[in-house]
């Protein structure tokens, strides 16, 4: 489920606080709490365009005449509107939230909305992610109410009408939205009007009407906004994704759609993106390309590289059969190339005849790549050494090519490990040792009798004993690991756990992998 927090300032406060940046922690000049507004030009005639808590207290309010405004409260203190300048800030605002969540939108004028789906437990809850956002936005002389909720109308609503810092729990939004006013459901203000008019003083008794005499007499964006509270409506937000420099775009004449066009723009832009990598001496991990089609949508098509690189060629290849799958509908009007993971890429030493001289690895880059994109990444890897005698924790998952640490255990070679071990080992039948101590002589495995011709062993391994309560250490978990041939030259490395002469734990065999 997830998770949404939206925080929500004052207009006010937000061009206050960009009056003091970039020293934000500055204390305001004159009395923070003395009335304070903001004036624009409407109509050749100057309005009231913000006013803070103390102005409304005092009988100001939005759009009312300035000279009205002076008359009625003479030590207003009056600023000028900068919608563009607010704008900018909220979206310096809206790029540094990213350090608590990845997903941030921009509400408005005056807030913001955070994606906090599975990230709160890296603040240790959903109250210590809120208290720590706080906490930095007031030492920056930046009042804000905030709201966690399971959708974004719920915490716009709860932050603007219910109580400041509310964490509504899992599906528990309708409860908290019931008491407060209509206009907490992003209505209209003629809608809101309206429904005022008609005695509707909550939430709570929009939720009893009927559906269909509710949006026919309020119209169906009323209906709208109350499920998309209630999540029975899903609500899109548009977040901002940090700025990059490394992008490129085309534009075209006229719509395209024929697959070859679509194949040779996008072999187009890769090249302009690469060149741009290339002037910097940077290479990248993961590239995007996007087709803006013609109804508005962007279609992404995404692929990575096992090791930082800037080939056009290569990259239109790894491309090619994902552009197949794109649905141009009416047309494409223009492609987008984003390359993300960026980081220096230095050349390689040539040799006396000028040409590159090709690391033993480079071979395998492009079918690594081809692979990965295909298969998905997480499905090509190499297994890597860990420093661990357990064999089931004696390995990881690691990049094709990643370069091995310095420091790092390699394999031991004196302790061979089998090609294929096994997720977790599988029981065995029907074992016969002549002695406790002796490789078994014979065991079923998966229905098929083995006949052991050859054997090596035991090889004893027992548990990390360190890593847990004394208490429970047990015989029961030591291994006595055999390397054995059967009849037809398979080999296998199946253990005993337990030692014999324990009642309580009898030992038992198991196959643990194979070797070829």
């Amino acid at each position: 489920m997830s998770r949404i927090l939206c925080a929500w300032s004052p207009l006010w406060a937000i061009a206050n606080w960009r009056r003091r940046h970039p020293e934000p922690a500055a204390p305001p000049k004159g009395d923070p709490d003395a009335p304070f507004a903001l004036i624009e030009t409407v109509a050749a005639v100057r309005r009231l365009h913000a006013v803070n808590a103390a102005g409304k207290a005092q009988g100001l309010s939005v759009g009312q005449k300035a000279t009205d405004a002076k008359a009625l409260v003479p030590d207003l203190v009056t600023a000028e509107a900068e919608p563009e300048a607010d704008a900018r800030a909220l979206s310096e605002l809206v790029d540094w939230c990213v350090r608590f969540s990845p997903a941030v939108a921009a509400d408005g004028t005056d807030g913001l909305f955070l994606d906090i789906t599975g990230v709160s437990h890296l603040w240790g809850g959903e109250a210590e992610l809120m208290a720590d956002l706080r906490t930095r936005l007031k030492a920056n002389g930046l009042p804000f109410r905030l709201a966690i909720a399971d959708t974004p109308g719920a915490a716009w609503a709860i932050s603007h009408f219910g109580k400041d810092g509310t964490i509504a729990p899992p599906g528990g939004q309708a409860a908290l939205l019931a008491p407060l006013p209509p206009a907490a459901l992003r209505l209209d203000p003629d809608a809101v009007a309206q429904l005022q008019r008609l005695g509707f003083r909550r939430v709570a008794q929009l939720m009893e009407i009927p559906r269909a005499p509710l949006g026919r007499r309020f119209g169906a964006h009323t209906l709208m906004r109350l499920d998309q509270a209630l999540g029975r409506w899903g609500e899109a937000l548009v977040f901002r994704r940090p700025p990059t420099p490394w992008v490129a775009r085309l534009a075209f004449f006229e719509p395209i759609s024929a697959p070859e066009d679509m194949a040779r723009v996008t072999a187009d832009v890769c090249a302009r993106l690469c060149t741009k990598l290339e002037t910097h001496g940077q290479g990248a991990r993961r590239f995007e390309v996007g087709f803006c089609r013609l109804d508005g949508k962007v279609l992404p098509i995404e692929v990575g590289l096992a090791v930082p690189g800037r080939d056009a060629a290569r990259l239109a290849k790894l491309f090619a059969p994902k552009v197949e799958t794109v649905d141009p509908g009416f047309g494409v009007d223009a492609v987008l190339a984003w390359a993300y993971e960026v980081e220096p890429v230095s050349g390689r030493q040539g040799n006396a005849l000028g040409s590159l001289a090709p690391a033993p690895e480079d071979g395998l880059i492009p079918l690594v790549d081809r692979l990965a994109n295909r298969l998905g990444h997480d499905r090509v890897w190499r297994a890597a050494p860990v420093e661990s005698h357990v064999p089931e924790q004696a390995v990881r998952r690691a990049p094709v090519l990643e370069k091995a640490k310095r420091d790092a255990t390699p394999w031991d070679p004196e302790a061979p490990r089998p090609l294929r071990l096994f997720r977790r080992p599988e029981p065995l039948e029907q074992v016969f040792a002549v002695t406790p101590d002796e490789p078994p002589k014979q065991f079923r495995w998966r229905g098929r009798m083995h006949q052991v011709r050859r054997a090596e062993g035991p090889e004893r391994i027992g548990e990390e004993w360190w890593s847990r309560d004394i208490g429970d250490v047990s015989i029961a978990h030591v291994r006595d690991y055999y390397r054995v041939e059967d009849q037809d030259g398979g080999r296998f490395w199946l253990f005993r756990a337990g030692l014999y002469g324990d009642p309580e734990a009898p030992p038992k065999w198991w196959l643990h992998g194979l070797f070829g």
